[in-house]
């Protein structure tokens, strides 16, 4: 497979800036296409992952399904947490790479020369390149992992590239790097431009 070096993008590097706590769920809210990352026991991973979505407000919870079989399952047993990225459209081939491989064949960060950052509060490691970051830990509840293969984090630390998010909101701009949505097969989706709805009465 080829390189998907998370570096090589064509747009300016990232600012990664902190995002409010309060504000985090913002980051997913509309629905892209994730990399989990994980670590543990001196291993990493990253998996693509596509039913993200985040379920509190404040302190800030998302949900994530994350199959049994996978080697980013076990890590995250292991360790009790992950950072959840929202890569961008210089990172499609990226995505597509580690959605479709198996980090049990190997280290991805290496094989696909993926740079890395380090987390503020977890040990996972951060991807290079993305349009935002949250480290999260496990809420364990165990019937609901075995049952359903879904997990409850709590979001710890947000981050942003402060170019495509401020003061609250997305703001990508015409020609520039967008988040993603994974159809199906390796077929994405950007996400479009915002549209206001009319206010009516209260």
């Amino acid at each position: 497979m080829p390189a998907a070096n998370a570096s090589a993008s064509p747009y300016p590097a990232a600012m990664r800036t902190a995002v409010p706590l309060r504000h985090a769920y913002r980051l997913l809210n509309h629905g892209p296409t994730t990399l989990v990352s994980t670590a543990a026991g001196g291993r990493r991973n990253v998996m693509a992952a596509a039913w993200v979505m985040p379920l509190d407000f404040e302190p800030p919870k998302f949900a994530a399904v994350i199959a049994r079989d996978t080697w980013t399952r076990e890590l995250l047993e292991a360790s009790g947490e992950c950072v959840l990225h929202a890569p961008t459209s210089a990172q499609v081939d990226l995505t597509w790479a580690v959605g479709s491989s198996s980090g049990r064949d190997g280290d991805k960060f290496a094989r696909l020369g993926i740079a890395t950052e380090p987390a503020q509060h977890v040990a996972a490691p951060l991807v290079a390149g993305c349009a935002a970051w949250l480290e999260c830990r496990v809420l364990p509840d165990r019937p609901r992992q075995d049952e359903h293969d879904l997990f409850v984090l709590e979001c710890l630390a947000a981050w942003a590239d402060d170019a495509l998010f401020a003061d609250g909101a997305w703001r990508f701009a015409a020609g520039g790097p967008r988040t993603i949505h994974h159809g199906h097969g390796g077929r994405f989706f950007l996400t479009g431009d915002p549209v206001a709805a009319r206010r009516g009465p209260d």
